[in-house]
């Protein structure tokens, strides 16, 4: 079957009003297992304690230039039951965040290799962690994101797989408010962004990030065979909707012959999927001899033709491009065409489908009786019923996009405190145990409890 192949936009260099640009970060560093403050590059860090509920705080053997890397917070593998810990962060409802997840084993559970393990969003299956080839190379593995709040807070929950060995863990944690102009051609209340590759063309210093970036994005320097060049561009990127940093429009690659330029880009095979692709241009204020003018094609289907590139800088993306396997993308020049191509950054995501939440008057009447314990499940944190593998200890969810919490079966968790009357709130439930515990008081009236056929 033909899969159509979804319209470009294209974006040209002009200024919004509406854009409000902010000069620092807003949202949460968290220097995972760290008990301390710190400032590194100009940004402050804090403990994570506060955020999560579980896990325990390790500091490694080994010294490192980043800080962040030197502590880590790991979580129980507890007879392999499948179970999620999550951080909870205070967000913006439908607020547009940047999630980046960093990890570095450093031999914390004992075992040569680091486990591998699942992450999550909410309640959506965010990515396989698996960070056995950059460690064995002695590097660092980060995961980046863009999801929107769904309420007033964001859940990043990691959870061990059938191919865990070990305790999970993680070393930092990064969620931070973007501008509503970013990436604004997706659904976001329907997906997500899960981050492939972002790179500066023709760039060979250090990772460009904060405070060039002011959403500190990590844009990966990336040479090819084509020349590199390096000029001053004054590009005004507050008027670009994604805000890339002025830096990654001061080298690009470049043919100087009006011949096609080819890039294998994204530097990865990708799986089968939807991908929002953005392409970043300008051109070199030397530059002489006519118009630049060149056309696009990814695998050789048509991205884009006749796109003109001057010294204002001009960008194309589109949010629903289907690839698969090595991607190919050409930029040739128009008949009669006198200068060659250029390209000077260029990101990548592949769409993730969201899983959707757990019903809110559920959630919210659940939370309560989790308050109303003294010593809580030490995984009831999160989206209660998704991921569906990954739902609350005790806790059976209905099927479908919106689930309910059916049946809860609190028998000898050890449990002390109360039942907080929200129990009564939980209108689907059928079945509730809670036998061989310590709990104290009365129960509320459960009258409400239409389908409670077993108490």
């Amino acid at each position: 079957m033909k899969i159509p192949f979804p319209p470009i936009c294209l974006f040209f260099l002009f200024w919004f009003p509406s854009l409000s640009l902010s000069q620092s970060l807003r949202g949460y560093l968290l220097d995972c297992g760290a008990t301390i403050p710190s400032v590194i590059n100009g940004l402050g860090w804090n403990p994570d304690q506060d955020y999560v509920s579980g896990g325990t705080p390790k500091v490694l053997l080994t010294q490192f230039q980043n800080p962040t890397l030197s502590t880590v917070r790991t979580f129980p593998l507890e007879n392999n039951l499948f179970k999620k810990f999550c951080y909870v962060i205070p967000a913006f409802r439908t607020g547009r965040y940047l999630i980046r997840t960093t990890y570095f084993y450093g031999g914390v559970n004992g075992n040569n290799n680091p486990p591998v393990f699942d992450q999550m969003v909410d309640g959506t299956f965010w990515s396989i962690v698996n960070t056995t080839a950059d460690y064995s190379n002695g590097n660092a593995s980060y995961y980046e994101g863009i999801f929107a709040a769904a309420g007033k807070s964001i859940s990043v929950c990691l959870a061990a797989n059938t191919y865990t060995d070990s305790d999970p863990f993680i070393s930092a944690l990064e969620v931070i408010l973007l501008a509503n102009s970013l990436y604004n051609a997706t659904d976001f209340g329907t997906n997500a962004l899960k981050l492939v590759a972002r790179h500066s063309f023709g760039y060979q210093g250090p990772i460009i990030r904060y405070p060039d970036d002011e959403f500190d994005r990590c844009w990966l320097p990336l040479g090819e065979d084509n020349s590199t060049t390096t000029s001053t561009r004054n590009v005004d990127v507050s008027g670009f909707w994604n805000l890339p940093p002025l830096q990654v429009f001061q080298t690009d690659l470049e043919i100087s012959q009006p011949e096609p330029m080819v890039l294998l880009w994204p530097p990865v095979s990708l799986p089968k999927s939807l991908y929002y692709l953005a392409l970043y241009f300008a051109d070199n204020p030397n530059s002489t001899g006519g118009p630049r003018v060149f056309d696009i094609t990814v695998n050789g289907v048509a991205y884009y033709s006749n796109l003109t590139v001057d010294q204002a800088g001009v960008a194309v993306f589109t949010n629903q491009w289907p690839l698969a396997g090595v991607t190919n993308i050409t930029l040739t020049p128009v008949a009669g065409s006198t200068l060659g191509p250029l390209i000077n950054a260029g990101e990548a995501f592949e769409i993730l489908k969201l899983n959707g939440t757990t019903l809110t008057r559920d959630v919210i009447s659940i939370e309560k009786v989790k308050a109303s314990f003294q010593n809580p499940p030490v995984d009831w944190n999160g989206d209660p019923c998704l991921p569906r593998q990954y739902s609350w200890t005790g806790v059976t969810c209905s099927e479908g996009p919106r689930p309910r919490i059916i049946t809860l079966n609190l028998t000898s968790m050890g449990l002390s405190g109360s039942i907080s009357p929200g129990i009564a709130n939980l209108t689907a439930l059928s079945a509730i145990w809670l036998g061989n515990n310590s709990l104290t008081g009365s129960i509320a009236d459960l009258s409400s409890l239409k389908r409670l056929n077993t108490l």
